[in-house]
């Protein structure tokens, strides 16, 4: 059955998809302005491997403060206020590193995965914006 498979004609992308696939190669090529480019990386980061992540990513390019006040003036509030607990946690873990502070923080990561697609709301909305 598998093999017949191989022969089944894929659907063509619609013009949604394509929009979204050619924002992510913009994003790769880094010419999505921002702030929907820290938005992204925020997106991507998270996915990968959680908040810690992308706060130590943003710490060594930049300020974290500045790019956690850009994106969450974009995210949803749930969202915006999970990214400042996270950010919150991501302070004290900086200048004492304990297992509570870090279990609080894959909670906010948690919290990220069950209202990922708020995000990806949005990042199609941008998309839906663009020419392609």
């Amino acid at each position: 059955m598998v093999l017949f498979d191989l022969f089944k004609k894929k659907e063509p992308m619609t013009d949604e998809q394509l929009k979204l696939e050619y924002l992510w190669e913009k994003w790769r090529l880094e010419e999505v302005p921002e702030p929907y480019n820290t938005l992204m990386t925020y997106y991507k980061e998270i996915k990968k491997e959680g908040h810690t992540r992308f706060f130590l990513n943003i710490a060594f390019c930049g300020e974290v403060e500045k790019a956690v006040n850009k994106i969450g003036d974009l995210l949803p509030p749930i969202l915006c206020e999970n990214l400042k607990t996270a950010y919150s946690h991501y302070v004290v873990l900086v200048n004492e590193e304990n297992e509570e502070t870090e279990q609080k923080i894959r909670e906010c990561d948690t919290f990220f995965d069950e209202n990922e697609q708020l995000l990806l709301d949005m990042i199609q909305e941008y998309a839906d914006t663009l020419e392609v």
